[in-house]
């Protein structure tokens, strides 16, 4: 029988940390040095901004997201993004559009205000305030609003209905904008047509849509009666969704979640451990940071994760453009006439639970 000594059992162990580590090397590249990330970290330095723990990375599973590079302690701070690094309908407001915002009747909504906003800070290119931050965003996104109708016919019916409500919703949208949008025309030399067309509205819809972190703002006297709670943030808005999180409420000051989903975990997670962590979250009246802490602290050289609540893949599609291999939320749709072939006319409770289906979406 072949036996190993100490000395053969530590090589081997040690070999096989080396090619583990290889492995991990290959499935994530940094992006640190690339010229886009260079010019966004150095315009967030100059508004108070700079990351110590969390550098953005290329990782094989996930694409562009953000790595701990440093241990995190127990209430550490993970990130804290200055106030003044946050795009919001105030950053609007206060800008050239601005005067042209507040004057519309009737007024615009939140969403409509920083949509157009978008859309003229990236045509203005390098001559915008906000180019490093509008440079390092997708330029397209797989959002069902994306898809060609025949790629939408391919989905579940339920999703597909879903799919083509929010298509619908888009255009609507765009449509019932396009007044606002030729009230700009003083501030632009091209003609609006050719700026504000559908194909910019439907990019920077996304970009909020899919982006933004939920932060409430004072109900402004500019803006129409819809809750005003987007808040696009630079190089926070880099992490990532993974699922297999519990989610547990916290408060700081005003709100602690992110969108209008209850998000107030991080967890980080390599391809070979992961960790669960708990993590307060939200803008911070004192600090005027958004912030996110670690409970429980983490471990370096794992990717930061933020949960994005308990959804299933239909909505994880619908909202963000993706789904989650192995979601623990998955959902079965049902269609209703299979099930009632399936299920006990005579019981008593069949209409409620019917009912319950339908008013959660989970019937087809």
């Amino acid at each position: 029988m072949f036996r190993m000594n100490k000395t053969g059992s530590r090589a081997g162990r040690r070999a096989r940390k080396r090619r583990r580590k290889k492995h991990e090397d290959v499935s994530k590249v940094t992006l640190s040095h690339e010229a886009q990330f260079v010019r966004l970290r150095k315009w967030l330095k100059e508004r108070g901004f700079t990351s110590q723990h969390l550098i953005p990375v290329n990782f094989n599973d996930t694409g562009r997201g953000l790595m701990a590079t440093h241990p995190v302690k127990a209430n550490g701070m993970v990130i804290s993004l200055p106030e003044n690094c946050l795009l919001t309908t105030v950053t609007v407001l206060r800008s050239y559009m601005g005067e042209f915002v507040k004057r519309y009747q009737p007024p615009i909504s939140p969403l409509v205000a920083l949509c157009c906003f978008l859309v003229a800070e990236r045509h203005r290119g390098d001559a915008s305030e906000w180019s490093p931050y509008i440079d390092v965003l997708p330029k397209s996104y797989t959002c069902p609003v994306y898809f060609h109708d025949d790629i939408i016919g391919l989905l579940p019916g339920s999703l597909w209905k879903k799919a083509m409500e929010q298509k619908e919703q888009f255009e609507d949208l765009y449509s019932s904008s396009l007044t606002f949008f030729r009230s700009l025309q003083p501030l632009f030399s091209q003609p609006l047509e050719k700026l504000f067309t559908q194909d910019a509205l439907r990019w920077a819809w996304c970009s909020v849509n899919t982006r933004t972190v939920y932060m409430e703002h004072d109900q402004s006297n500019y803006l129409s009666r819809e809750k005003d709670v987007y808040a696009l943030a630079p190089y926070l808005d880099l992490l990532n969704h993974c699922p297999n999180v519990q989610v547990r409420t916290c408060r700081i000051c005003c709100c602690i979640f992110l969108r209008e989903y209850n998000v107030n975990e991080v967890l980080m997670m390599s391809k070979y451990n992961i960790l669960c962590l708990q993590v307060k979250a939200g803008f911070n009246k004192e600090t005027h940071c958004y912030e996110i802490k670690s409970v429980h602290g983490c471990k370096k050289f794992q990717q930061a994760f933020i949960n994005y609540g308990p959804h299933d893949n239909h909505k994880l599609l619908l909202e963000y453009g993706f789904v989650a291999p192995g979601n623990p939320h998955s959902v079965v749709y049902v269609n209703l006439e299979v099930l009632q072939l399936c299920l006990d006319k005579k019981d008593k409770q069949l209409s409620q639970k019917l009912l319950y289906l339908k008013e959660n979406d989970f019937l087809q």
